[in-house]
């Protein structure tokens, strides 16, 4: 009883630790569109359902949804990015202001539009999704700019946490990628990275390197592995390890839950919660918000994953991007840990 006492103090003491701790979130912003509909009939136009649009809903994606988690657990978040100079960014930044996250580091382009994702939606389920994006990297003045930024706001204000949220969208290009986790290692800042497949052997030295099990096999060319377990895990961490030499490995598995290790320890695979799914999209953002958080927090990785895995799959049970309800990880969290 006394040892179940001490685990739960310890996690309520973190989840209280989570209000106002400083975190940058750097890397692809997005507005996530959702028209919600009906369908009755076949158009007669072409084999394609008609939808008749009854409401449209307007929620932050990409780092944007990150940011959004992170701020849910209660941190103080500042997002660095680059968006269009256009309605969407407005619409962006009136998100951002309802949930006190921090935009004034979001620049604004005449040359690239708001990265948006449309999904026309029926019956809760997901009908198309249309993206308006311009994926190229930034120009050398833009890069400047948010490494100047980024540059003279760890001088003055020193976060625990960076997190490099990256789509393939063009804002983390390799120079920002190098520049910031030099800068944060200048600064003793934890780095966390959720990456994608163009930079995906990027990111050195960072802490936490939080890829999910498509991008590790495509990246180490395992495409065809089947039997994934502890030991095919292993040798994923130890591959990419060669050419990270990162301090952490974090794998989101979906419904085999996540694994983590750190080179020289043991590694660990923690089981998936059974959930009712309903939508996946936005889940590895909650993981690496809760995970990145609660490690800068703690430095113990075995609690951040547990409560990551928590989190993933309670944001699973929600149709769309969605942020981790506080009060419910917390008590999921007492109940399961």
């Amino acid at each position: 009883m006394a040892e179940n006492s001490t685990a739960a103090d310890k996690i309520e003491q973190v989840f209280d630790q989570m209000k106002d701790k400083s975190v940058v979130v750097l890397g692809d912003v997005m507005l996530d569109s959702y028209l919600w509909g009906k369908v009755d009939r076949i158009s007669p136009e072409a084999p394609v359902p008609i939808v008749h649009i009854q409401e449209e809903e307007l929620r932050l994606g990409g780092a944007a949804n990150v940011a959004l988690n992170l701020a849910a657990l209660g941190a103080r978040v500042h997002l660095f990015s680059v968006a269009g100079n256009d309605s969407y960014s407005t619409a962006l930044k009136e998100l951002l202001e309802q949930s006190a996250i921090s935009h004034q580091h979001i620049l604004l382009s005449h040359d690239r539009p708001t990265t948006r994702k449309t999904r026309i939606m029926a019956r809760n389920q997901q009908v198309m999704r249309l993206d308006n994006e311009l994926s190229i990297n930034l120009p050398k003045d833009l890069e400047d700019k948010v490494l100047e930024r980024l540059e003279g706001f760890f001088e003055e204000q020193t976060p625990q946490l960076l997190i490099l949220e990256d789509y393939n969208k063009g804002v983390l290009t390799p120079r920002i990628i190098q520049e910031s986790i030099r800068l944060a290692t200048q600064h003793n800042i934890i780095t966390a990275v959720d990456p994608k497949h163009d930079n995906f052997f990027l990111y050195k030295g960072v802490t936490i390197f939080k890829p999910n099990l498509g991008e590790i096999k495509a990246a180490l060319n395992l495409n065809n592995l089947k039997d994934i377990n502890l030991e095919t895990l292993s040798a994923m961490h130890e591959g990419l390890f060669k050419e990270l030499g990162h301090l952490y490995s974090l794998f989101t598995l979906s419904e085999k839950g996540v694994f983590y290790q750190k080179s020289g320890d043991n590694p660990k695979l923690i089981a998936a919660k059974i959930r009712n799914i309903a939508d996946v999209s936005g889940a590895g953002d909650t993981v690496i918000a809760v995970i990145s958080l609660v490690y800068a927090l703690t430095q113990d990785m075995n609690l951040a994953a547990e409560l990551g895995n928590i989190a993933g799959g309670l944001v699973c049970e929600q149709v769309g991007t969605a942020a981790i309800n506080k009060s419910l990880l917390l008590s999921e969290a007492l109940k399961h840990l």
